[in-house]
């Protein structure tokens, strides 16, 4: 199976203090060689943006970007990047508001790749719920 991971679950699976790292690190323990992460230049963006302005990380960009790189050369994993064609008037139908955008278009950016998105959201139609730890 193919994860690619919406931003709150990249933070989540890379920042030990995040709320939910315990969560998203347990479920990546349970995945397989079989399994692979993806990632994409919006899920990326988000991560950096949000380390760099949300106040109890500060992360300088650079700092980030590292952190990205380490990633994507992780032994145990296999993680790759998906390229991004999709437009904004691509969106599902069930975006309705300002909130669902990015996970509207990162749940048919999955889809167009076979994929699932893995995210701690409840609220999306059709994603892999990363499930709490036993």
């Amino acid at each position: 199976m193919i994860y690619l991971l919406d931003v709150n679950a990249l933070i989540a699976a890379l920042v030990t203090t995040h709320e939910h790292h315990h969560r998203v690190s347990s479920w990546l323990a349970t995945l397989s060689n079989q399994d692979t992460l993806a990632t994409c230049s919006i899920s990326e963006l988000g991560f950096v943006r949000v380390l760099v302005q949300v106040p109890q990380y500060r992360v300088p960009i650079s700092s980030s970007l590292k952190t990205l790189q380490r990633l994507r050369k992780c032994s145990t994993l296999k993680v790759i990047q998906f390229p991004d064609q999709n437009s904004a008037t691509e969106l599902p139908t069930w975006v309705k508001g300002g909130r669902q955008i990015t996970d509207g278009h990162l749940l048919k950016l999955a889809i167009s790749h076979n994929a699932s998105l893995a995210t701690l959201d409840e609220g999306i139609p059709n994603a892999f719920l990363i499930p709490p730890p036993c």
